[in-house]
């Protein structure tokens, strides 16, 4: 029996190495086609009958379909290269121990960056062929802390400082001018206003590291910095204006639908005619990606970070083992210090066919052996979800499986995973043609709240149709859409919680509720429309209540107090909450 047939889906056939060798060999605008996601749910028969270079060569079709049938099942792909041991004497013995340029502060902050800059070697590739770490000691405790080769023979460790006092450091390095290299500082304590990095805290929730709640409004932009700096410097004036605290977004260029203009730099040396040099990053690149990460760190955005994704045409989804470690490590010594960073393994995982299981684990280590800060670890989902109960991940990050349910899986995935439920892509408010971009403002909205009451988070995004493919999905620009001022709403009545977020309680069948037992308690009618509701509530205590509409962002405190059993009227239009409060 053959593996493929023609009514095989294209995902199943480009999955293949070899079906996906085949199809770029005899039709390579099929495999480069930015709409190639839209067509993976297709039978393989219906593709090659509809592709235009194929319509009039019925002959050409039957020899590809045929190729096919005939594969047997590919092997697991070899990722077992990953050889990137520098060599021990990569300068002379000639060079002095230590000499390389070292500038550094004599005071630092607590949950602010140090960083030690070293002026050192730049013969052969100093990207592959040096190592280097500082370790940081304070109190008794070290802290290994990678350092990373910026260019121009410029060098720099970067540690976010996690307490005040004496500290001090030393270097080790494969390159002598750069080794047992000395120093010390004094942290004093945090600014005012700095709260440090986001944790899990409650095991569902998190909060800053000073014990500040932090709820995750979040929205997607995948591809904001790289459109240059007019539109990115308007994608942060609308965030500025906006009720989102978490931006997802890649480090990789992406190509794919309304996704098809050139970057205007490139993550690696080379060009996109000649080819990219996978062994050498492009500094300049990652400098204009760390301003906006900064930026989004003023505004208090958390920047949740994508490292690898399926959506390319320059090969950074389909670099060998050795490639992606580097890559993973540079990254992740470079961003660490940022206090606003989460770290994402990948967008749609499961569509990243070359890539293994083993991978995603290897990587998850990398991120945690060179991230010395600990910042929030997870990895997102297409069509198969990920195994979040796995150690590394902090949080579940989540797009929805199933059409309709979305946040209303909340309640399962947090009784399976016992973590953050982070419910990255419930789909996007938008008109675009796909499925997953074109529901309502009322909708999105109607989610998050779903979302809230179950104590998860949902997150948005933005897919309207735009004469110059400007989405905010994906390039971000200005938001459009009925749902950020409604979800900022959400935000205020969250922030007003008195525990800081939302955690769910029982009693409701037809409703779900959240809050504390018997002192305060949150409940969502959502597309639903009661004219009235009967409450049976513990004698003795006495209640204010709030009629909520979600969607007009009014809030009406009924008059008098509620005691045991009583009734209370209701306007009899969805996306109608009442909140619960012992009187004060």
């Amino acid at each position: 029996m053959a593996t493929f047939t023609a009514t095989t889906p294209l995902f199943e056939v480009m999955r293949d190495p070899a079906g996906h060798e085949i199809l770029a060999h005899h039709v390579p605008e099929l495999a480069a086609n930015p709409l190639l996601h839209t067509l993976y749910h297709y039978q393989l028969g219906l593709i090659l009958g509809t592709e235009e270079s194929l319509r009039n060569d019925p002959a050409k079709k039957a020899e590809i379909l045929a190729k096919i049938e005939a594969l047997q099942p590919s092997p697991a792909p070899d990722r077992s290269d990953r050889n990137n041991e520098p060599a021990a004497g990569y300068e002379s013995e000639s060079v002095e121990r230590g000499s390389a340029q070292a500038d550094f502060a004599a005071k630092g902050r607590k949950w602010q960056r140090y960083e030690i800059t070293l002026q050192g070697p730049s013969h052969g590739n100093p990207f592959t062929e040096v190592t280097l770490t500082a370790d940081f000691t304070s109190g008794g405790e070290t802290l290994t802390v990678p350092g990373f080769y910026d260019g121009d023979g410029t060098y720099l460790v970067r540690l976010l400082v996690p307490a005040e006092g004496e500290w001090s450091f030393i270097t080790r390095s494969n390159a002598k001018s750069l080794e047992a290299i000395t120093g010390s500082f004094t942290a004093a304590a945090a600014s005012p206003d700095a709260r440090g990095v986001v944790r899990v805290a409650d095991t569902f929730h998190f909060a800053y590291d000073d014990g500040t709640p932090y709820l995750p409004i979040g929205t997607t932009s995948y591809v904001w910095t790289h459109q240059g700096d007019a539109r990115e410097e308007q994608t942060l004036q609308s965030l500025k204006s906006g009720p989102f605290n978490k931006m997802r977004m890649c480090v990789f260029p992406k190509s794919y639908l309304f996704n098809e203009n050139e970057p205007g730099i490139y993550p690696y040396e080379g060009t996109l005619e000649d080819g990219f040099d996978y062994s050498r990053p492009n500094p300049v690149y990652y400098h204009h990606l760390e301003k906006r990460i900064s930026q989004l760190e003023q505004l208090g955005i958390e920047a949740d970070l994508i490292l690898f994704h399926a959506y390319d045409r320059w090969g950074f989804s389909t670099m060998n083992a050795a490639a992606d470690d580097l890559y993973v490590k540079y990254v992740t010594a470079r961003l660490a210090s940022h206090r606003n960073i989460w770290w994402s393994l990948a967008n749609e995982f499961d569509l990243m066919f070359e890539k293994t299981i083993e991978d995603w684990e290897r990587f998850a280590a990398i991120v945690q052996e060179n991230d010395p800060n600990k910042h929030l670890l997870s990895i997102h989902n297409c069509r198969q979800m990920y195994d979040h109960s796995r150690p590394w991940v902090t949080h579940a990050s989540i797009q929805r499986l199933d059409i309709y349910k979305t946040a209303e899986m909340t309640t399962q995935w947090r009784q399976e995973w016992q973590k953050p439920v982070v419910i990255d892509e419930c789909a996007y408010e938008g008109n675009i043609d796909q499925g997953w971009g074109n529901i309502t403002g009322e909708e999105m909205t109607r989610r998050f709240w779903e979302g809230a009451i179950r104590g998860g988070y949902v997150g948005h995004g933005e897919t309207y149709v735009h004469p110059d493919d400007i989405l905010w999905w994906a390039k971000g620009g200005k938001l459009h859409g009925t749902s950020p001022d409604r979800i900022g709403f959400l935000r205020r009545i969250l922030e007003e919680s008195p525990a800081g977020h939302l955690e769910p309680l029982p009693g409701h069948w037809d409703a779900p509720s959240a809050g504390i037992k018997d002192q305060y308690e949150l409940i969502y009618f959502g597309f639903n429309q009661p004219t009235y509701r009967r409450f049976v509530m513990p004698p003795g205590i006495r209640f204010q209540i709030d009629v909520i509409d979600t969607w007009n962002m009014t809030v009406e405190t009924l008059p008098g107090t509620f005691e045991g059993r009583f009734r209370i009227d209701l306007p009899g239009r969805q996306y109608i909450a009442v909140r619960l409060r012992v009187e004060a």
